[in-house]
């Protein structure tokens, strides 16, 4: 069903009249209507809709979700639809396995009969993962920032990476010449939380007493010392106790500034 569709159908079921939902909601009849009937030459703003969702008790979020899928180009939403779809099967499958604790040959024909793309060789090719740009570069490095919980507050800025899996990745804009020849200022670099760090890698450091963040490369001494080695040679490299550190986050990707 369209998103006029689903909405009239529950206003129906609620038994309310487009003059009563109208009344409600501060906008007029005959506009209600035409959102209905799939009329409307303007789709419904965010305020309409999550007014309609108050008012005829849908759950939060559901038109919007659905009136943001209906205003996707053609050819994104049928991809979007597909995938969806394929979820859902999915979803399914493992409802089953848990329901019928069904045995690996019933498993292997429920796979063959589901027409589920299980081979990952032949995905298609995405986009790349969007990665949060968590400081700018005027700002420095942000002190705030949380590794299982950022941004805080909203992103800066956002950017594509293609075969990035880590959900927990962000990236930074380099501040200042330390890191130079390799990281210029401008640079945006993207950290992975998942990657594992060894000495010499390139990384994000958090800092827990006093709360601060840097970007050095990282090298592990004995007693439990950290030392953070700029590569620029003109500064001096810094010895911590590793207790202050309470967060390594090893660089990824690297784009350059143009």
């Amino acid at each position: 069903m369209s998103l006029g569709q689903i909405i009239r159908k529950k206003r129906e079921q609620l038994n309310l009249t487009l003059d009563e939902v109208s009344n409600r909601i501060g906008f007029s009849k005959p506009y209600l209507s035409t959102i209905e009937t799939g009329k409307v030459k303007n789709p419904p703003g965010d305020k309409l809709l999550t007014g309609l969702e108050k008012i005829l008790e849908f759950e939060p979020g559901l038109l919007l979700h659905i009136a943001h899928i209906e205003g996707l180009p053609a050819d994104v939403r049928q991809e979007y639809e597909s995938a969806e779809a394929e979820s859902q099967k999915w979803r399914q499958i493992v409802k089953n396995l848990v329901d019928e604790k069904i045995d690996a040959s019933r498993l292997s024909k429920l796979l063959a009969q589901s027409d589920l793309n299980i081979e990952q060789d032949k995905l298609p090719l995405a986009a790349g993962r969007l990665v949060p740009v968590i400081n700018k570069v005027s700002a420095g490095y942000p002190s705030d920032f949380n590794d299982l919980d950022y941004p805080v507050g909203i992103a800066d800025d956002y950017i594509r990476c293609p075969d990035m899996h880590d959900p927990n990745a962000f990236a930074v804009r380099v501040v200042g010449d330390s890191m130079e020849p390799k990281f210029r200022e401008g640079d945006i670099v993207i950290f992975s939380p998942a990657a594992e760090v060894h000495n010499g890698d390139d990384c994000f450091v958090r800092f827990a007493m006093p709360h601060e963040t840097t970007f050095k490369r990282v090298f592990f001494e004995s007693d439990n010392k950290i030392r953070l080695q700029p590569r620029n040679e003109k500064y001096s490299p810094t010895i911590v106790d590793g207790k202050r550190i309470n967060g390594l986050y090893r660089a990824v990707v690297k784009h350059e500034k143009l």
